[in-house]
């Protein structure tokens, strides 16, 4: 499996895009971690072909209103590709997410997420 990420990247530095791929031992934890993370960047229907896929950030900024809603959604549909997967908002101006996971091999990580 593979996927394509901007890492490091931020407001001052659009970062290299990188390839995130399968590992040696053939987990794909990830590959998966990279695309829900991207996935919240990610606007509603911003995507042509995964539609269902992202949160409206900026409309949540506007209307002051959280989108807990969808990032539901989204940990809904990425959970059964970790041992554990939780999301908490830790700020809602502008929308922060914090994402923390259990990989299958027992391995956890965690990222922030501002969803602008």
């Amino acid at each position: 499996m593979r996927t394509y990420a901007r890492l490091g990247a931020n407001s001052n530095n659009p970062g290299a895009w990188t390839v995130i791929e399968t590992d040696a031992q053939g987990h794909n934890d990830m590959v998966w971690l990279i695309t829900l993370i991207q996935c919240l960047l990610l606007n509603r229907g911003e995507s042509p072909f995964y539609a269902q896929y992202g949160i409206p950030g900026p409309q949540a900024v506007i209307s002051q209103v959280a989108p807990d809603f969808f990032v539901a959604l989204t940990q809904q549909q990425f959970a059964p590709y970790f041992a554990a997967l939780i999301i908490n908002r830790t700020s809602s101006n502008p929308p922060t997410y914090s994402v923390n996971v259990t990989f299958n091999n027992g391995v956890k990580a965690s990222a922030t997420v501002v969803a602008t």
